[in-house]
């Protein structure tokens, strides 16, 4: 497969003549709804005519909600190879709380398509915020803490899941090690029955980075610790901060050299984002707050306003500005320029695979690349 970058006058039959392929495949590809504008800057995935099998093994993970459409997980299952539903919770007792929205169907659907159904772990409170009174009152407390093993062993049973990724955020630094240890002791209590156990790890750059989210997650005992980790690569751009790229490729870069020097990369998952921001200039911090939006979303409001779509070749991320209701706003997302960049940083650095926060929303050109690009590995 190639990309092709819309210029000034392109249609999806002159694309489709210059490059020898259907206009129906270009549409397909890319999702392109009738009468397939095209806005100058935007990237499409177009098929040439030779095919080679893909050579990398990669694990690919995708996190969703139960309320995604079951069109959407059934479309994205085939090219997946384990899908972390979000999420379990827990009470202070270790008691574990199932997610308001039956899952059954997420994991049924995973299994009949020989994907691996991986029960997500979090200490989401009440009000739906990560709390980190819970992770300190669990991984202190022997008691709380075996309650919470014996229910995570038996839902995991229960459920027919495959496996548990812990998802902690906020964790206090007096916790790091606790943590840690709390991690190695579900991989000790779930390995005996063949359950894999992965953790989710802030995008640190160095050991002593600052930062409630940084401080409590040591990379090297945890990578030790898990069978697998991610890499939380995403969210520079965010709902709360200035406009930018959400995963630039230069900051990833950053954060992965720093986890191949604590963390064998052979358990190295990064962390990828299926969305993008639009923001409403000016930014101002504190009041501001972007809205998400779909990477097919932010290219039909750049067609709508007839704006150009422009690249940063250091970020390697698309993003344009457009006006609406006298308001001037800014949108940063993904396409598959931004995404073949961070697929190169597999094979570079030797990562085990990547995970897709999240998948709820279905984004063709980027799996139709992904596999293009890797062999994807089965459980």
């Amino acid at each position: 497969m190639e990309i092709y970058v819309v210029q000034s006058g392109d249609t999806v039959d002159s694309i489709a003549e210059s490059h020898g392929t259907s206009v129906s495949s270009i549409i397909y590809n890319n999702q392109l709804a009738y009468p397939y504008p095209l806005a100058v800057g935007q990237a499409l995935l177009l098929s040439s005519g030779e095919t080679s099998e893909p050579s990398y093994p990669a694990w690919v993970n995708g996190y969703a909600y139960p309320f995604i459409r079951r069109d959407t997980l059934n479309e994205t299952l085939p090219y997946l190879s384990s899908l972390s539903v979000f999420s379990y919770g827990f009470t202070t007792e270790g008691d574990l709380v199932p997610p308001t929205v039956d899952d059954t169907f997420m994991i049924d659907a995973a299994l009949a398509q020989g994907v691996r159904p991986v029960l997500t772990l979090t200490p989401l409170g009440p009000d739906g915020n990560f709390n980190n009174f819970l992770i300190t009152a669990v991984v202190n407390n022997q008691e709380a803490k075996d309650n919470l093993l014996a229910n995570l062993l038996a839902t995991v049973q229960e459920k027919s899941f495959q496996g548990v990724d812990i998802d902690f955020e906020y964790i206090r630094p007096e916790d790091r090690i606790p943590f840690a240890d709390f991690v190695a002791d579900v991989r000790d209590y779930l390995a005996p029955y063949g359950y894999h156990v992965s953790v989710a790890l802030a995008p640190k750059t160095s050991d002593e980075q600052a930062g409630l989210l940084y401080e409590g997650k040591d990379y090297g005992l945890l990578g030790e610790a898990a069978d697998s980790v991610l890499l939380m690569t995403y969210e520079w751009g965010y709902t709360y901060g200035p406009p930018m790229a959400v995963a630039p490729v230069n900051q990833v870069r950053r954060v992965v050299e720093y986890a191949v020097t604590r963390i064998d990369p052979a358990k190295i998952d990064l962390g990828i984002p299926n969305y993008g921001y639009d923001w409403t200039l000016p930014f101002v911090q504190g009041s501001s707050r972007a809205t998400t939006v779909s990477n097919l979303e932010a290219v039909r409001i750049a067609v709508e306003a007839g704006v150009p779509i422009q690249f940063d070749e250091v970020a390697m991320s698309p993003f344009f500005q457009y006006e609406k209701e006298g308001r001037l706003h800014e949108v940063w997302f993904e396409d598959v320029r931004s995404y073949q960049a961070k697929f190169a940083l597999l094979p570079e650095y030797g990562l085990r695979g990547m995970g897709y926060w999240q998948i709820m929303r279905f984004f063709r050109p980027n799996w139709l690349l992904l596999e293009n690009t890797f062999a994807i590995q089965r459980p």
